[in-house]
C-alpha cells in the first residue's frame, strides 16, 4: 500500500515556517492510503513530545515544531523503495522490512490477508502458465526440453513464469514447478511421458521399501532442501530479479504439493491408475503412513520457508488430490499435516499470506479455515450461496471460476466471460477474495478468453465496490 512522500511533508512543513500557519488537513491528499495513519492531532505520544519543545518558542513555534517532531517520528517509521515510493512500515512483512522487496501492486497481499479493504478483486489462475499460451510452446521447442527437465534450469523456470504475467494484467505471478519436485527430491523417480499425466514408475511398495529408499529422517532439514532443491531457490532469485528488470511489481507466489497428495503419487505412482492404493496404504500400513505424511511435512515446511526467504510473498498449499481420500480418513491422515504447516508457517511469517486448495475435497473447508490459512480455495462443487458462511469470516475465498467458460470450443465469448464473471463477483462478494479457477488450466483455453476473464474481474468489481 503506497503512501504519500514523507518529503513532500516536509517541505511543506518548512515552506510554513514564514506564516506560521501549516494546515496537515488541508495539504495532505485525503486519497492518499497510509497518510491517515500519520497522526497530526494531541495523541498522548504528541504531547508528551511537546515538553521537550522549548518554553521560549511562541505558540505559533511551538506548534509548528510538535508538527515537525510527528512528521520526523513518522518519517522514521517509512521505507523507500527503488522507485522513491514510500511504504509504510506496517505494511512490510515482519521477516522482511526492505521496502524494494514490497511489490507495488500488493492487491493479492491485502485481499488475502483482509486488513484493509481493496479498490478492487485481484485475480490469477492455476496454471496460468504453461500449455494454453503460444509463446510457452514455441519456447519449450525452442529449448528441446520437456516440462519436467525445464524445472531444472532457474533461466527456463524465469522465463516460463514471466510469459503470463507479460500477456495479462493479473495481480501475481507463481512459481513455474510441479507438485511432485519434493518427491523427486526424496529420491522418487517422477517421469511424464506425455498423454497419460505424470508418473511414478517405480512407487514405493511397503514400509522395507519406504525404510530402504528414503533418507532418514533426521536429515530431513535446511540444509536438504538447499541441497535437494537448491535449484528451484534460484529460480526464485532470478524471477524476482527479472521482474525488477522488466518493471513488473506484483507478488511472486511460492508453493508446494501437501502431505497426503505426494504421498498418493508416491506410493500409488499415478492419478489416473491404481487410484486405491494410496487409501491401502492408510490402512495396512498405517504406522508407516503417518511416518511418511510426518517426513513430508517436515520437508514441506522448510521447501516453503526457503521460497520465502528467497523472495515468495506469498504461499499456496495444493491437496491437488482430496478427492482420493475418504472423509474419516482426510481428518486423521490429512488433517495433522495441513493443521502443522499451517501453525509452523504462519508462525514464521505472520504476514505472509498462506492460501490452501483441498481440490476435491470441499467438506473440509470450515475446518481449514480454522487453521490459520489465510485462504481458502474453493472448488467448482463449492455452492457460493454458502461459501462465505462455512469459512464463517475467519479466511478470506479463491476460486472457482469455470475455466470451461474459457474455451471457444463450447461456444464461450468475452461477453460470456464478462458474464459469468460478474455472477462470481456478484455471488461471493469483491473484497476478501481472490478470483481465480476451480481447477487448473488444461491446455484448450483462448488467451483471448483468459484474457477477458482478468480483465473482467478488475472491470466489475471495481463497479461493484464503488
Amino acid at each position: 500500500m503506497r503512501t504519500i512522500s514523507s518529503s513532500t511533508i516536509v517541505a511543506t512543513v518548512l515552506l510554513a515556517t514564514d506564516s506560521q500557519s501549516f494546515s496537515p488537513s488541508s495539504t495532505i491528499s485525503s486519497r492518499t492510503s497510509i497518510s491517515s495513519n500519520i497522526n497530526f492531532s494531541s495523541t498522548t505520544n504528541s504531547i508528551q513530545s511537546s515538553s521537550t519543545i522549548s518554553r521560549s518558542l511562541s505558540p505559533n513555534d511551538e506548534d509548528l515544531e510538535l508538527t515537525r517532531k510527528i512528521i520526523m517520528d513518522h518519517i522514521k517509521k517509512v521505507g523507500t523503495d527503488d522507485e522513491g515510493v514510500e511504504i509504510d512500515e506496517d505494511t512490510l512483512p515482519s521477516h522482511n522490512k526492505n521496502p524494494d522487496d514490497y511489490p507495488q501492486n500488493d492487491l493479492m497481499i491485502r485481499a488475502a490477508l483482509g486488513r484493509s479493504d481493496v479498490e478492487r478483486t485481484p485475480t490469477w489462475l492455476f496454471r496460468q502458465a504453461g500449455r494454453h499460451l503460444p509463446e510457452y510452446t514455441e519456447y519449450k521447442q525452442k529449448t528441446g526440453r520437456s516440462f519436467l527437465d525445464m524445472l531444472s534450469y532457474p533461466e527456463d523456470v524465469a522465463e516460463c513464469t514471466m510469459q503470463p504475467i507479460r500477456r495479462y494484467n493479473v495481480d501475481a505471478a507463481i512459481l513455474f514447478s510441479d507438485i511432485l519436485v519434493i518427491a523427486e527430491a526424496l529420491n522418487i523417480e517422477v517421469t511424464m511421458p506425455g498423454g497419460v499425466g505424470i508418473l511414478v514408475p517405480c512407487p514405493l511398495v511397503g514400509p522395507a521399501d519406504m525404510k530402504d529408499r528414503l533418507p532418514a529422517k533426521e536429515t530431513l532439514n535446511s540444509d536438504f532442501v538447499k541441497d535437494k532443491l537448491g535449484h528451484v531457490m534460484t529460480s526464485v532469485r532470478l524471477i524476482r530479479e527479472q521482474m525488477r528488470k522488466e518493471d513488473i511489481s506484483i507478488p511472486l507466489i511460492g508453493f508446494s504439493a501437501a502431505p497426503w497428495t505426494l504421498l498418493f503419487y508416491m506410493v500409488g505412482g499415478s492419478s489416473k491408475k491404481n487410484q486405491h492404493i494410496g487409501m491401502e496404504w492408510l490402512h495396512s500400513h498405517t504406522d508407516a503412513s503417518k511416518e511418511l505424511l510426518d517426513m513430508l511435512t517436515t520437508v514441506v515446511i522448510e521447501y516453503m520457508s526457503q521460497q520465502v526467504e528467497n523472495g515468495a510473498h506469498m504461499l499456496q498449499l495444493f491437496e491437488a488430490m482430496g478427492m482420493m481420500i475418504e472423509e474419516k480418513e482426510f481428518y486423521e491422515f490429512a488433517m495433522p499435516c495441513l493443521e502443522k504447516i499451517a501453525t509452523e508457517l504462519k508462525s514464521k511469517y505472520p504476514d505472509v499470506p498462506l492460501m490452501v486448495f483441498s481440490r476435491g475435497a470441499s467438506f473440509a473447508n470450515e475446518e481449514l479455515s480454522k487453521l490459520g490459512y489465510d485462504v481458502v480455495t474453493i472448488d467448482g462443487s463449492v455452492d457460493r450461496a454458502t461459501a462465505r458462511d462455512v469459512v464463517g469470516g475467519r479466511t478470506g475465498l479463491q476460486g472457482n471460476y469455470d475455466p470451461a467458460e474459457l474455451i471457444e470450443a463450447n461456444g464461450k465469448t468475452t461477453e460470456t466471460v464478462r458474464e459469468t464473471v460478474k455472477a462470481l463477483l456478484e455471488a461471493l462478494g469483491p473484497q476478501r477474495l481472490i478470483a481465480n479457477l476451480g481447477e487448473g488450466l488444461g491446455g484448450k483455453e483462448s488467451p483471448e478468453l483468459v484474457n477477458a476473464f482478468v480483465e473482467a474481474v478488475h472491470d466489475e468489481s471495481e463497479k461493484i465496490i464503488g
